[in-house]
């Protein structure tokens, strides 16, 4: 492997836009974007500079010229499409949730320790500044005894039964699309909760529209998240320890700030997201990029058996909640 890692773009949805957009402004490489189409392929070319466009997700995968793929499509096509690109030889980043379930997510791990290649989910709040401050915290033992972790993930999106969000066939749902950002926090701080409390109300089209939980672990730390799709909500979280807290202004899974609170809620340190291009969806790609470098293909901020065992938490509760995606 040279110094040089080349992307291919799978699929040419938003959310691709976004991440393309952060890759170029940021002097990553990106060599080639695939499609179902040649139109909407040479679209997304031109808008981005990229040398080659193709029709297929295959014809993308196999191209000798592309070291690693950004998977893109909707959460029930990821494991599909990483292991098309595994299966031809390519790394993977995979837009989260890394798959509509944990069986999926297996899998995929799975075949890419076979293979000896990197699968990383794109959960991109774990790489940003302010994580990576609130980490090193965190190991200092500055809170004392980390005891609680209050977390929420709340838009107000279209009600368009239509929508992507509302889709059952495209894994639509509160949970999967936002409830993922403050279930992987929550592993991330305590790892693999040992009870899960969970509840939810739904839309007509059977798509979640608000889940709660509540996470006990083996010490006695409770995490409680909040997700919705249909109520805006202060989108903030906080850490609490038995020296202080940490409160994370919003939005807290996107780059912001945070402050550090001492026991009698006085600020003993006040972090402000340095500036940077674009949104801040690069710092995924340049860890992905590391750890190939390294040969390592395995990332110690977010794991792909980390991804797996979140899709396991995320699987129980859906169990509970009764949310059922449809062939599974």
């Amino acid at each position: 492997m040279t110094d040089l890692i080349r992307w291919g773009i799978l699929a040419t949805g938003g959310i691709a836009h976004l991440f393309t957009k952060d890759l170029v402004q940021n002097g990553h490489t990106v060599q080639a974007v695939g499609s179902r189409s040649q139109n909407t392929a040479d679209a997304f070319a031109a808008e981005f500079d990229i040398s080659t466009a193709h029709q297929s997700y295959e014809a993308l995968v196999n191209d000798p010229e592309v070291d690693v793929i950004y998977v893109s499509t909707p959460h029930p096509f990821h494991a599909e499409h990483a292991m098309l690109a595994l299966n031809a030889g390519k790394h993977v980043l995979i837009e989260k949730p890394i798959a509509l379930n944990a069986h999926e997510a297996r899998q995929i791990v799975d075949l890419a320790t076979s293979k000896n290649l990197l699968v990383l989910e794109a959960m991109w709040t774990r790489f940003l500044p302010h994580m990576v401050r609130i980490r090193e915290i965190l190991a200092s033992g500055t809170l004392g005894d980390v005891r609680s972790l209050l977390a929420d993930h709340t838009q107000d999106l279209p009600d368009d039964p239509e929508h992507r969000l509302n889709s059952m066939a495209l894994g639509g749902g509160a949970l999967l699309d936002l409830g993922v950002y403050p279930v992987s926090f929550a592993h991330a701080v305590f790892g693999t909760p040992d009870t899960i409390v969970a509840s939810a109300s739904f839309k007509s089209t059977g798509a979640d529209a608000q889940v709660a939980t509540i996470f006990r672990y083996g010490d006695g730390q409770i995490a409680t998240t909040f997700s919705a799709s249909n109520t805006l909500g202060p989108t903030t979280a906080s850490i609490l320890g038995t020296n202080g807290r940490i409160d994370i202004d919003a939005v807290w899974y996107a780059p912001t700030g945070f402050r550090v609170l001492d026991q009698r809620g006085e600020v003993v340190e006040t972090f402000t997201t340095p500036s940077f291009t674009g949104r801040g969806m690069h710092f995924e790609a340049m860890e992905a990029e590391r750890v190939i470098r390294d040969g390592t293909f395995t990332s110690e901020v977010m794991s792909a058996n980390e991804s797996v065992a979140i899709m396991q938490t995320l699987d129980t509760v859906r169990a509970q909640i009764g949310l059922h995606y449809p062939g599974e």
